[in-house]
């Protein structure tokens, strides 16, 4: 059996467990540790001072908009792939393998350029106060400038994941991250240049990131061929890729706006506050990007299922997906709520206010982290179906319909404790809103068997 058949056999055939194992958890490590080196730079940062702990933090939202241009194409794309590949369809997946790809590169060019030339505005909209801009400035200055490989990076790790390569994105992203980890020390202390050091590390490690998938498409291991003649730009295509698209991008915007809120709202309370802040951001990424790593794998299992209309394969892959990622979150939390304060001082000099803020904040949003499993598995399983009307609402519940109204309300009321808690009644609203959604989607595919 060749390269590409066991692939569709994963995808088709073989035992959940095994291609939830095989799928799930080499695009889970890379992300994990992708999350691990963005926790090893605001380890490093933090040893300068709360001024440039603070700088990353606002920094960090403007980052994801632009990354989220490859999850537009490259998350789109990837649903309507792993439908085309489940009804054997693969001269259309390579079209829509090609225009993600291309599509996603020249747009992420023209949002770094608009960017970078109202950068200080921007950071400025992000929380960062007259202290901590010139070093988000020349943090911003070369990090932004280099998402462009990111988004070619996230572009490709949505691509070859459909296509079951799930090991080729987690070398991707271990080289990258291992890289970046071994350089922040080296330029932040060794070569003394601060923030623009963490800048400059992290932007070597997402070219190397890129090389790795280049070397993947150049060796021509991947079932798609990524040619500029195959990019078809028809409205089947755009509307395939954009109507889950433009929800994950919406997801993606949600959560920066989010952060923007948070360090905003925070800004109010000093910089110590904006820097705690930064630091649960940043950990309870880890959690959720890990889970999401894990949905990665989940979702063209799903989206293969329901396009061969598999539909028994689907439920047990739904059901096993919840419980594996309910139990790493239920573990997950719980280091959250049992060691808040012994985490949050890991990033800083001994600032007591900063350790305080970040603590209380960990350990609320580390008992509502738990539910994080059962949320994404609907929420991604919406979009891996072509259902991107319920897909865009549901992922936009937890940082966007449910998290805005509380940011902006509570504070009001509650003072800093309603910055604290405002994620954690988001992450409940959010549940409740998962479970009714569904029951009747459940109902749905039942009829189908």
């Amino acid at each position: 059996m060749n390269c590409q058949s066991k692939k569709m056999e994963l995808l088709g055939s073989a035992p959940i467990p095994k291609a939830l194992l095989a799928m799930g958890i080499p695009t889970m490590i890379g992300m994990l540790v992708n999350a691990f080196y963005n926790l090893v730079d605001a380890w490093f940062v933090g040893g300068l001072g709360e001024r440039q702990m603070g700088a990353i933090s606002v920094v960090y939202p403007l980052g994801q908009v632009v990354v989220g241009l490859g999850l537009l194409f490259g998350n789109g794309a990837a649903s309507y792939i792993s439908r085309l590949l489940g009804r054997e369809d693969s001269e259309n997946a390579d079209k829509v393998a090609s225009t993600a790809l291309y599509g996603s590169v020249s747009i992420g060019t023209v949002i770094i350029i608009f960017s970078m030339v109202f950068l200080k505005p921007l950071l400025r909209l992000l929380g960062a106060t007259d202290s901590i801009l010139p070093y988000a400035a020349a943090y911003a200055g070369i990090y932004i400038v280099f998402c462009i490989f990111n988004v070619f990076n996230v572009t490709m790790n949505n691509i070859v994941t459909s296509e079951g390569a799930a090991k080729t994105t987690m070398i991707a992203l271990l080289t990258g991250a291992i890289l970046n980890i071994a350089l922040d020390p080296l330029f932040i202390y060794v070569l003394e240049l601060g923030v623009a050091g963490a800048a400059i590390a992290t932007a070597i490690s997402q070219v190397v990131s890129t090389c790795v998938y280049l070397t993947y498409i150049l060796r021509k291991k991947s079932v798609f061929h990524f040619r500029v003649k195959d990019c078809t730009y028809t409205k089947e295509i755009m509307t395939e890729i954009l109507k889950i698209g433009v929800p994950t991008l919406v997801f993606q915007i949600l959560t920066s706006l989010s952060i923007s809120l948070i360090n905003n709202a925070a800004g109010d309370y000093g910089d110590s506050a904006i820097a705690g802040m930064g630091v649960v951001t940043r950990l309870i990424s880890m959690g959720s990007l890990s889970v999401f790593g894990f949905i990665k794998g989940f979702q063209p299992i799903a989206g293969y299922s329901y396009g061969a209309r598999k539909f028994d394969r689907l439920h047990e892959a739904i059901k096993t997906s919840i419980l594996w990622s309910t139990i790493f979150c239920v573990i997950f939390g719980l280091v959250l709520v049992l060691f808040p304060a012994a985490i949050v001082s890991q990033f800083t000099k001994g600032d007591a206010e900063m350790i305080r803020i970040g603590a209380a904040s960990l350990r609320a949003n580390g008992i509502t982290i738990m539910l994080f499993g059962f949320y994404t598995v609907y929420s991604s399983l919406f979009l891996a179906l072509g259902k991107g009307r319920d897909g865009f609402f549901l992922g936009a519940c937890r940082q966007g319909i449910c998290f805005i109204p509380v940011i902006l309300l509570l504070p009001a009321v509650w003072d800093l404790k309603g910055i604290l808690y405002a994620q954690p009644i988001a992450d409940i609203l959010s549940g409740v809103i998962t479970v009714c959604m569904a029951i009747p989607l459940h109902k749905r595919l039942k009829k189908m068997l």
